[in-house]
């Protein structure tokens, strides 16, 4: 929900004056007086005046939503997970709070308020009519007028916190960009809590009431008109998209037929983008947390959703115009969109950081990666990196260019059984560990700890790549001849279950390989082992050690796998938290296929984290992915300079350290 404390607008009949006497406090509710005809007359006609003005903004708006694109695979089930999610993200505003605790708070006691003032304000303007329902001398009536008294001070003192926040402290994260449109909805907020409060302090009758009752009414008046074109309209349509929000965390959407290639144009916005397009709050959580964003480059997943946002509101969700094409119609107040930019779109590493940050349900990445989607396959996209790995891919069957022989080769110089279905486990080898030097050592110490346990494993004889950094790069052919292949592949040697070191691995082949088939049970090495974790010998020698363990974006935010590693890194040494972990933790700059494609402006994103792990002075930086483990190879030693340097080691070798040598 928002920002700036939107909703105690409901106002409240106004109380008249509490008398405190020798400490004894009782509350006199004044009744304004009588009101006339005229004023009846005049109520009625603003109120339909300031509904019919929110309408004729909002109308248009809900217009572009309704006849945006359908989502082809949407669908309301499970409705539980659903009514569980708004309850617990709107209702009790947890990841408000929980992300930003102490604006949180403040935001949240406004929401709350908003709830508290819902019954006084409706009774507010029955009583303008003569229908009142609440009335000071009943019991309930002068509970809830003094209840909402706690609620108006409550929201007063946290929307002047917010205010100065935003205008006067104004976090980087926030933008340049002043709304003053959001600041007057502020005040008028701030004004409704006031006038609410002064009426105890006036005395019953006269002028005074009847002057705070109208102020009070026109405050609520000026406010509805606005809410359509400021961030404020989230407090309309934030509840629906977070009850409506796409299930999975970052889930891609299927392609709808041969004709849909993805986010080319306005055609292509679908419903839910272009209801999350109007919910943001621009409170900039996801641009904080964005760690291209944070080294300077161009992308910043506020803008991607606000340029959607301009996009709808210029061309509408018909047009054919491109929606990264830099020809827009240009204006002094409509300069061309840099964030919707091509540049942009390929800058994001899906860290999902801008996702799991978000408030108000907004989805960043299946609308990033559709753009991406939108770029490669019409091929508006021209890199000579990506086209580079896309031909790795089809012609090798992996992202790093090399022949399958020397996966082969790999194989039997490491002994490494292959699965003949008589196995319980299927090691997925990947691209990192059937080819890169240091991914092998990995799965070559992983298959240590298996055979320690008394695990039988084998590996696939041909396993190509699970087509990832493809999928993620949106070339959707690429993915599904990759996704096809794996799943003939382990369908044909009998597969029941699957380990693997690399958690784009696991992702990969047990969400986004579903379009084509459902592949066997996979689960990471990291799980694996902590279910072990007791057989696991404890290096007692090594209980010095400090080791700093670093969350893949992957297995931590996509899996929600934070505290297995730990497990593992405990036996191996004393457990240090980077300023950054867990659900928070910064990227290593690997994912969404830039680990092939470079990075061409800004810091290094790996420079930035391999920095904070060093911050910790621990002895050992302890990886659970071997993207992780390359990125962070150059980075401590780019970042190190002549200090001594922490080992990099992945939570497989820092257990195979305390191993026998055992032959699988």
């Amino acid at each position: 929900m928002a920002d700036a404390g939107c909703v105690a607008v409901w106002g409240a009949r106004l109380p008249g004056v509490i008398l405190l006497s020798n400490f004894q406090i009782s509350a006199t509710l004044a009744e304004p007086e009588r009101f006339s005809g005229l004023e009846m007359g005049l109520l009625v006609a603003c109120v339909m005046a300031a509904g019919g003005l929110f309408f004729w903004r909002f109308a248009p708006i809900l217009n572009r939503i309704l006849h945006s694109k359908k989502d082809a695979d949407f669908s309301l089930r499970p409705v539980g997970r659903r009514v569980w999610e708004f309850v617990w993200e709107v209702l009790c505003q947890a990841k408000v709070i929980r992300q930003r605790p102490l604006p949180g708070v403040a935001h949240a006691f406004v929401f709350w308020g908003f709830l508290a003032f819902a019954l006084v304000s409706l009774n507010h303007f029955a009583t303008g009519v003569e229908l009142g329902f609440l009335t000071p001398d009943g019991v309930v009536g002068r509970f809830y007028f003094v209840f909402a008294g706690v609620w108006a001070l409550l929201v007063a003192v946290s929307i002047a916190g917010l205010f100065v926040r935003r205008f006067f402290v104004r976090p980087v994260w926030l933008g340049e960009k002043v709304s003053y449109e959001s600041g007057l909805i502020a005040l008028l907020i701030f004004a409704l809590m006031v006038t609410y409060l002064a009426a105890f302090f006036v005395e019953p009758g006269g002028v005074a009431v009847k002057a705070l009752w109208w102020t009070h009414t026109l405050a609520l008046l000026v406010f509805l008109p606005l809410i359509p074109h400021t961030k404020h309209l989230h407090l309309v349509l934030s509840p629906l998209t977070v009850f409506l929000k796409r299930d999975g965390f970052s889930k891609i959407p299927p392609l709808s037929g041969d004709e849909d290639f993805g986010l080319v144009a306005g055609k292509d916005i679908t419903q839910l983008i272009s209801l999350q397009a109007y919910s943001c709050v621009e409170c900039g959580r996801c641009t904080e947390h964005c760690p291209a964003s944070t080294t300077g480059k161009v992308l910043n997943p506020k803008e991607i959703i606000l340029g959607m946002r301009s996009y709808l509101n210029e061309f509408g969700p018909a047009s054919e115009m491109a929606l990264l094409s830099e020809a827009r119609v240009e204006s002094p107040d409509n300069p061309p969109n840099r964030y919707m930019s091509m540049e942009a779109a390929f800058e994001c590493t899906t860290c999902g950081s801008c996702e799991y940050q978000c408030p108000v349900g907004i989805q960043h990445l299946p609308i990033i990666v559709g753009l991406r989607r939108g770029a490669t396959n019409t091929g508006a996209w021209e890199d000579t990196y990506g086209t580079k790995l896309f031909l790795a891919l089809e012609k090798n069957g992996n992202a790093l260019g090399l022949s399958a022989m020397e996966r082969d080769k790999f194989v039997t110089k490491q002994g490494l059984p292959i699965f003949d279905g008589s196995q319980e486990y299927c090691l997925w080898l990947g691209c990192m560990g059937g080819y890169d030097p240091k991914g092998r050592e990995i799965i070559a110490d992983f298959a240590r700890v298996m055979s320690y346990l008394g695990t039988t494993f084998g590996v696939l004889k041909k396993e190509k790549c699970t087509g990832d950094p493809a999928r993620r790069l949106g070339n959707d052919l690429v993915f599904q001849t990759m996704a096809e292949y794996g799943l003939k592949a382990l369908e044909a040697a009998k597969v029941q279950k699957i380990v693997a070191i690399c958690p784009h691995c696991v992702r990969t082949i047990s969400n986004d390989w579903r379009e084509y088939g459902i592949a066997p049970e996979i689960e990471h090495h990291s799980e694996f082992m902590a279910r072990y974790k007791d057989r696991l010998p404890k290096q007692v020698a090594a209980a010095g050690e400090s080791i700093v363990y670093h969350d893949p974006c992957y297995l931590g935010r996509y899996r929600d796998v934070y505290e297995e590693p730990r497990e593992i890194v405990a036996l191996a040494g004393t457990l240090v938290e980077a300023e950054r972990s867990h659900e928070r933790s910064f990227c290593c700059g690997a994912g969404g296929g830039l680990a092939f494609l470079g990075e061409e402006s800004g810091e290094r994103v790996s420079h930035v984290r391999a920095k904070e792990l060093m911050e910790t002075g621990a002895q050992t930086i302890g990886t659970a992915c071997p993207f992780c483990n390359t990125m962070f190879r150059d980075a401590v030693s780019a970042v190190g300079g002549g200090q001594v340097q922490p080992q990099l080691l992945d939570i497989a070798q820092l257990t195979a350290r305390a191993l026998p040598d055992v032959k699988g």
